[in-house]
């Protein structure tokens, strides 16, 4: 769960030249699909809302999620669940130091009967791959994913496959267990749209936790999850989400936020251009999500912190003087004037 920056909760006043215009029918579509969702997944899940809504935000955009928190507090369950709500394949990956890349994107098999060659696809050939501890192959392995996740395509042995839409690639990796792993560089997690960070629960979110399941020992209620959401249907909430209208106005602040990033004193590596192009995108779905046709500034800053917090590098002064890349963050936001 990423912590929302702290910004004015009055009314943000209209951009200029763009009038609030009622949602449309396919607006309420995308509205109607994410409650539908977070219903079916509020079934099993307590608390956890703002990492549903961004991952739901990368659903829509057809972007990749890193989910980080400590092991048990649901990072796996919430990725199974979400399969369980769209009609579309799901295939879970376990990465270990022993996986070899052929493991995940598949390998050439020989035929004695015909005396040819043939791919057998891995099983990162699916619509949502789940890639758990992602962090726990070394750099061979995980480089494998390089292609796949940008180009939506594997290359073997000269010929290209692609892979089928949608296609979401969550990974979870633990913030604290770092024995036995191998910290992901950083031209790989900038292909990730969203780290989520997910928190422990609260006392009163544990305690809920405790009487649902009380009497559930044999994990009944995750099977009543039901499908809500057809691959046809996600892409027509993607198709709106594309068209969502973002002033002029907006793309400024955004350029500024990402400019602010490169040249603050206390950030070593800023953000690249693709930040940018996933600030814009989800600031979009979180629009849509909220029933509108149109961004507004609150929809930057709610994208701003799981979309830069895993691709800014403070600097060694700012770590030692305790600062976080969530405190980088919400100082460039502040820092920055809000288009009116």
């Amino acid at each position: 769960m990423t912590e929302e920056t702290n910004t004015p909760q009055e009314e943000t006043p209209d951009l200029e030249g763009t009038q609030p215009t009622p949602a449309t029918p396919n607006s309420n579509l995308v509205q109607k699909n994410v409650l539908e969702i977070k219903k079916e997944l509020k079934k099993v899940l307590i608390g956890m809302d703002a990492a549903i809504e961004d991952t739901l935000a990368a659903l829509f955009t057809n972007s990749h999620v890193l989910l980080e928190g400590f092991p048990g507090v649901a990072k796996t369950l919430l990725v199974k669940l979400l399969s369980g709500v769209l009609s579309v394949e799901f295939k879970r990956i376990q990465f270990t130091p022993d996986l070899m890349p052929s493991d995940v994107l598949g390998t050439m098999v020989f035929d004695q009967k015909t005396g040819t060659f043939s791919f057998h696809k891995g099983p990162i050939f699916t619509n949502l791959a789940l890639i758990d501890e992602i962090n726990r192959s070394p750099a061979k392995t995980q480089s494998a994913l390089f292609e796949v996740m940008e180009e939506r395509q594997v290359t073997i042995e000269g010929k290209t496959y692609p892979l089928t839409y949608p296609f979401l690639v969550v990974g979870t990796q633990n913030p604290i267990d770092q024995e036995g792993t191998y910290r992901l560089p950083e031209a790989q997690l900038d292909r990730f749209v969203f780290r989520i960070k997910v928190p422990y629960p609260t006392a009163e979110e544990e305690l809920a936790i405790l009487e649902r399941f009380q009497n559930d020992f044999d994990h009944k209620i995750e099977s009543s999850i039901q499908a809500k959401l057809t691959a046809d249907e996600l892409k027509k909430c993607e198709k709106f989400i594309q068209e969502v209208h973002i002033d002029k106005q907006i793309l400024n602040y955004i350029t500024q936020i990402i400019q602010a990033t490169r040249d603050h004193e206390s950030v070593y590596l800023g953000a690249s251009p693709r930040a940018s192009l996933a600030i814009m995108r989800v600031s979009k779905a979180f629009a849509a999500m909220a029933g509108r046709d149109f961004v507004k500034p609150d929809d930057v800053q709610r994208a701003c912190q799981p979309v830069l917090n895993h691709r800014l590098i403070p600097s060694a002064a700012a770590e030692m003087e305790g600062f976080t890349t969530e405190d980088l963050i919400e100082s460039i936001l502040e820092d920055i004037e809000v288009p009116r």
